[in-house]
């Protein structure tokens, strides 16, 4: 691979519509109880305009995003391997080590949904493939999706074994354990379970803290089971897209566009038919568990390969474009400041489960702007984000220079 003589612009575009994409998906676990993110029904509405939300959302957004982060993460690693050179892996497992540090506090501090300590820990083990070509990238990714959807049929055909018993009129001693601890994460909790986690949230911040600490070791595991073999291979898919010079700018446009037209044309219809299927079923825990762990995963990389190819084409240097660039170039300091703001508004303010999902897209507007406002002014004055330049100079062992424009 040689290396790109500057910063790549087309990275940074990616990335602005990465972070500000995500916070669609990100405001619903800050502001509604757990069950929401999963089940409209559990909480933020499940009709009308709340039901339109929640269909677009998981047919444009929901895990695409997330998979959008994972590839430019996979590709900003094999970057930054490349320009240290003989010292990449000092300064990679420097950098995975600091990361680690930042997505602990986030997560126990701020808020238990903090990716920073995933991408540390998968970010690791994607670092021992940058030497790999691409073909090979391509070929473990896709070996990686099919053992995580491998491991994800165990959930909802148990939770078919479950309703069978139920319904036979025998359910064994483990069926009557587990039915109301999955029907709590893919169903409708009882009216217990939402009030005590509203209870936490309005309660005392200090209370926040001792439960996301307690429960720290358990969200860590189980996000690595549960989606670290996905999460890797988008890492290894964005660096087999940078080797080949999708991510530099180098395809044709009409190659990206037959890209976009391709991933659209086949996630976006059965996307729709999915969502449709889930509502007509009424939100039972048994439909949304096959949705969320199963038939939503096939649809993931059409839809990222899709969205990556139609932002390519954007121009990063147009007036818009430019500072959703700005946004992806300070996309830590970004995803960091949304969680603040987040966390202080729906905890601090006591405005947890006090949204529906119509309700909440005027929030995500004005962060939008905030994001798009700031982060080019910023740049027009620092060389970093401040948590960029945090994170260098942690890296690094020394101070980097932070003053003049970015370059």
């Amino acid at each position: 691979m040689s290396l790109p003589p500057a910063r790549i612009a087309t990275l940074d575009l990616i990335r602005g519509v990465a972070v500000t994409g995500i916070l669609l998906m990100n405001i619903q676990s800050f502001a509604m109880p757990e069950a929401a993110y999963l089940n409209p029904a559990a909480y933020g509405g499940a009709h009308g305009w709340n039901l339109a939300v929640w269909a677009t959302e998981l047919v444009l957004v929901d895990g695409k995003m997330r998979g959008l982060f994972s590839c430019l993460f996979g590709a900003s690693l094999l970057l930054v391997a490349e320009r240290a050179g003989e010292r990449a892996v000092g300064v990679h497992f420097r950098r995975m080590a600091w990361l680690l540090a930042f997505g602990l506090a986030h997560l126990v501090l701020v808020w238990d949904g903090d990716i920073l300590v995933h991408y540390a820990l998968v970010g690791s083990v994607a670092f021992t493939f940058r030497r790999r070509p691409p073909h090979a990238l391509v070929a473990a990714a896709v070996a990686l999706i099919v053992g995580q959807l491998a491991l994800s049929l165990n959930t909802p055909l148990a939770i078919d074994q479950i309703a069978a018993e139920i319904a036979g009129g025998h359910p064994s001693v483990a069926a009557l354990h587990d039915a109301p601890l999955l029907g709590d994460q893919f169903g409708i909790p009882g009216r217990s379970t939402i009030a005590a986690q509203v209870a936490l949230h309005r309660g005392p911040w200090t209370g926040l803290v001792a439960y996301r600490l307690a429960e720290a070791p358990g969200l860590v595991a189980g996000t690595v089971w549960s989606v670290g073999p996905e999460t890797l291979a988008y890492m290894l898919l964005g660096m087999a897209a940078l080797k080949g010079g999708m991510l530099t700018g180098g395809w044709p446009d009409a190659r990206c566009r037959r890209m976009a037209a391709v991933g659209f044309g086949i996630g976006v219809p059965l996307g729709a038919l999915m969502a449709w299927w889930v509502a007509a079923r009424g939100f039972d825990a048994r439909t949304v568990a096959w949705e969320a762990l199963v038939l939503s995963a096939p649809l993931r990389p059409p839809m990222i390969a899709g969205w990556a190819a139609s932002i390519v084409l954007l121009r990063p240097d147009g007036a818009v474009g430019s500072r959703v660039a700005a946004a992806g170039r300070m996309a830590f300091s970004n995803y960091l400041g949304t969680s603040l703001v987040c966390a202080g508004l729906f905890d601090g303010l006591d405005q947890f489960g006090g949204f529906s999902r119509i309700g909440l897209l005027p929030i995500v507007l004005a962060l939008w702007f905030a994001m798009l406002l700031w982060s080019r002014a910023w740049l027009a004055r620092f060389r970093y984000g401040p948590m960029e330049w945090a994170w260098r100079s942690l890296a690094r062992g020394r101070l980097a220079p932070i003053r003049g424009a970015a370059r």
